[in-house]
């Protein structure tokens, strides 16, 4: 982690003003004066500012069920609530990825910067899955297909999805990589209009019964087991490719 974002991210200033600290010559690693901002640290090295020593932040891990209208960023230019402001934590959280702002469900939030690039890199592919409400009513078999097999947006071609449609117009998408406004531009492409969106899984997570505007802690034994959602997830399509059961198979429920 490079070392103003350390500094951040274990409460000593933000980002900018680290920045500051550092250029001014009061930061120092392993008991040399540093003043880049870029140097890259992690919980080994000693870092210490103005001589006293910089105590790593705890790592935490919040999920939240997002309303409606609530902007997924740490803090808004034009006064609007964001989703930090819907977690109570003493730490600096931000959201992992984001949500569109008419898009409601499950939304991450740490301090943990490692895990957040592990559950939002493309290369980890882990699976988001999402409850769709379209117009017009019912998806045909082919349009389901073109979903299924991926399809050209402005950006380049999706990756093959899950999609099933349990009643008509109503879909469950599983996708594996989180453009801009994914899941509203791929229906649009196959000729259908999103007027309600709401993700209800981030890898092994479910939203379960956690109400529209309230958030938990995540325990240790859910932190280890995101930490390797992708690998489970890559393993998971390996096991249906070959034919193999499929782990996942009716466990969602909404």
């Amino acid at each position: 982690m490079r070392l103003a974002k350390y500094l951040a991210h274990a409460g000593v200033a933000s980002r900018r003003a680290a920045e500051g600290l550092v250029a001014q010559g009061r930061v120092a690693v392993d008991g040399a004066v540093v003043t880049d901002p870029a140097r890259d640290v992690g919980d080994d090295h000693a870092v210490a500012v103005d001589g006293r020593a910089v105590t790593p932040e705890g790592r935490e891990l919040h999920m939240l069920n997002k309303p409606p209208g609530v902007v997924s960023t740490a803090r808004d230019t034009h006064g609007r609530s964001t989703v930090t402001d819907l977690v109570p934590s003493a730490r600096r959280l931000y959201p992992v990825g984001r949500l569109d702002a008419d898009t409601t469900g499950l939304i991450l939030l740490t301090n943990d910067g490692e895990l957040a690039n592990r559950l939002t890199h493309p290369r980890y592919e882990v699976e988001k899955l999402y409850r769709v409400e379209l117009d017009p009513r019912p998806v045909s078999e082919p349009a389901l297909q073109a979903l299924r097999d991926g399809v050209r947006l402005d950006d380049g071609p999706t990756l093959p999805a899950r999609v099933n449609q349990p009643a008509p117009g109503v879909l469950e998408m599983t996708l594996r990589e989180g453009r801009k406004r994914q899941v509203r531009r791929m229906c649009e492409a196959v000729g259908h209009r999103v007027v309600a969106l709401r993700r209800v899984a981030f890898g092994p997570l479910e939203l379960g019964r956690l109400g529209e505007g309230e958030s938990r802690r995540l325990s240790d034994d859910e932190l280890e087991r995101l930490r390797h959602a992708g690998e489970a997830a890559k393993a998971g399509r390996s096991a249906r490719a070959g034919g193999g059961a499929t782990p996942s198979a009716g466990r969602r429920r909404w």
